[in-house]
């Protein structure tokens, strides 16, 4: 054999050596729009959302099926149906953003930092909008915004104690002093500001709300700005999840744009439906939507990070807390600033917030932190201690409401 051939082979060999798991792109052909509609993923997403239409069509009869288990089941099959359809979105805003160019690291802090809490934000300027569309007197007990304050506020709540719990229970964590430091101390800002802005005059107005956006950006813009050394590991270990998971394919511009499409337009329709079936649960509760918003809804919206935050603690402790802390800075500055854009949130039920809501979300996310900061750690009884809070505040949202 020729030297010539000898060196045929070695670089042959190097590249089937290269087609790794690590290195997904290599070993996965390109795959178009007909291969898009045979996707796993796809026919889920087709499948809630053929069973909503069939569920709407069915109990919009003169013989609708009365009761709130009807209700809770569509409540369901839309926040099931927002957040696959989210995540569709997300994929085909990522898979554009690389074909133009821009560097995996740029799309991991902007496009995947904001892919779990896509629903959070769809939910809450979908429930403005309806108040734009629907204006709540003065007077009334129970408006849209409540429920769309009472989303974010339940989503921070859920994901700093119920769920933060249950990953340090499933596996002890450490937790990297930097990111107490930054984005620690950026997530309690966020909800302390949010609550100011919102305690000093009752509302949050269009000028608050573009003011929480712009802070947002500015964060954003900071963690670009240092990328080299912020956040590497955690969109990093993110991308592996999906890897692994098998949601991370290789499809032609064409693919990717009829995701971005289809996936936001979905993710609109359910984010809607998710607003009016809860409002229909609050009714036949009897209780303010603010408690279906702080409860259902951002429990159902929370299973994102959840789902990323226990693969995340299998490989790297630090990538789980950093997930949820990331999420926490969104929801509170971006989700309820566009909101406030859309619409101006004013707060009706003001006992419920004032006296639990606003406190609860406070005291248990300066709780977290003073975990974290003692020995940079999180052990079992902590993780309980944050679970333990969360049911004392279901308990009190009980009681109050």
């Amino acid at each position: 054999m020729s030297e010539d051939e000898k060196s045929d082979l070695e670089q042959n060999a190097e590249t089937v050596q290269g087609a790794s798991p690590r290195n997904p792109k290599m070993n996965k052909k390109v795959r178009g729009i007909l291969s898009l509609f045979m996707w796993n993923h796809v026919l889920i997403i087709a499948s809630l959302f053929l069973a909503m239409i069939a569920l709407q069509t069915i109990t919009a009869g003169e013989h609708t099926i009365p009761g709130m288990a009807v209700s809770g089941f569509f409540l369901l099959l839309a926040i099931g149906l927002l957040i696959t359809s989210a995540d569709f979105f997300v994929e085909g805003a990522k898979g554009l953003a690389r074909r133009v160019g821009i560097t995996e690291i740029i799309v991991g802090l902007t496009i995947v930092s904001l892919g779990t809490s896509l629903p959070e934000i769809l939910i809450s300027t979908q429930a403005a909008w309806e108040a734009h569309l629907n204006p709540c007197v003065q007077g009334v007990t129970d408006c849209a915004t409540d429920f769309a304050l009472g989303n974010i506020y339940g989503s921070v709540l859920v994901q700093i104690t119920l769920i933060l719990g249950i990953v340090v229970i499933i596996k002890p964590m450490e937790v990297k002093p930097d990111w107490i430091k930054r984005d620690g101390t950026m997530m309690f800002t966020a909800v302390l500001l949010l609550s100011m802005l919102i305690i000093i005059d009752g509302d949050l107005n269009r000028i608050e709300g573009a003011l929480l956006c712009l802070l947002y950006v500015f964060y954003i813009t900071y963690l670009v700005q240092h990328r080299d050394k912020i956040r590497a590991e955690e969109f990093e270990m993110i991308e592996d999840i999906r890897t692994e998971t098998g949601i991370e394919m290789n499809w032609t511009g064409a693919a990717y744009l009829v995701m971005l499409i289809i996936g936001l337009g979905l993710a609109m329709f359910a984010s809607s439906r998710v607003v009016t079936s809860a409002a229909s649960i609050a009714v036949e509760l009897g209780v303010p939507s603010a408690v279906v918003g702080t409860t259902l809804a951002a429990v159902g919206t929370s299973v994102p990070e959840l789902a990323v935050a226990i693969l995340a603690a299998r490989k790297s402790t630090g990538v789980a807390v950093g997930t949820l802390i990331g999420s926490n800075i969104t929801d509170p500055l971006l989700s309820v600033g566009l909101a406030a854009l859309v619409n101006p949130i004013t707060v009706y039920n003001t006992s419920l917030f004032y006296q639990l809501i606003f406190p609860a979300t406070l005291f248990c996310t300066a709780l977290a932190l003073v975990f974290m900061w003692t020995d940079f750690k999180f052990n079992r009884q902590e993780g309980g201690i944050l679970i333990g809070c969360y049911a004392v505040f279901i308990m009190l949202l009980y009681y109050l409401s």
